[in-house]
């Protein structure tokens, strides 16, 4: 077999990248512009990385807010009657083997969520018959949900309200579904609670799922 001497090969890069730079060097628009690029791509490059943080201090933020909103007794009413806004406070989540607690609020709108955690107002209130769904963030807005692949059957989510505490307990491992599947939060014969966060994480391309049946109020 013939074998390809690779050094003419190397020679004619290194000429064809010489010429290039001489020509970006002689020409001052060219110049200009591959500044700007590496300017344009370093910017981009910072943003990327900051913003998960910025999100992650806004929700903090709003998290404060959200705490002190939570034991008004306008809220109490609110939740006796039915009449929660989206984006107010409903409840308040804790999941002790992955060290989360986060208020949840109604609503899993984009804004609602810069919470961290929404509540899918077409089903149930915690406590009430059938299933409870919740939404979080995995990345971005204080990533309550980023470990919920890590949460195993017989782990407790634990559910305060303005009108009392549910503990539901995970019953079974955490599963995978399409993005387009809306079964997991149809409505269940006893009380149950589905938390829903995007999956695999930073993308949004499927989603976990963690499915928990109500033990004690």
């Amino acid at each position: 077999m013939t074998q390809v001497d690779s050094k003419p090969r190397a020679h004619g890069l290194r000429v064809a990248a010489g010429f290039l730079l001489d020509a970006v060097r002689a020409r001052p628009v060219a110049r200009l512009t591959l500044t700007g690029l590496s300017v344009l791509l370093a910017v981009i490059g910072v943003g990327m990385l900051a913003y998960p943080f910025a999100t992650n201090l806004y929700q903090g933020r709003l998290q404060t807010k959200l705490a002190i909103e939570f034991e008004r007794p306008q809220l109490k009413q609110a939740y006796q009657e039915g009449e929660l806004a989206i984006g107010d406070p409903m409840t308040r989540l804790k999941i002790p083997a992955i060290d989360v607690s986060t208020v949840v609020v109604e609503g899993t709108t984009d804004s609602a969520l810069r919470a961290g955690a929404g509540h899918y107002v077409n089903t149930p209130l915690p406590g009430e018959a059938g299933n409870v769904g919740i939404a979080g963030h995995r990345t971005t807005y204080g990533k309550p949900f980023a470990d919920l692949d890590r949460l195993k059957p017989g782990d407790d989510v634990i559910l305060e309200t303005p009108l009392g505490t549910h503990v539901y307990r995970v019953s079974r491992d955490p599963f995978v579904v399409e993005s387009t599947d809306w079964s997991v939060i149809s409505q269940t014969p006893g009380p149950s609670l589905t938390l829903t966060a995007c999956h695999p994480k930073g993308s949004a391309r499927q989603r976990i799922i963690v499915r928990a049946e109500k033990v004690a109020t």
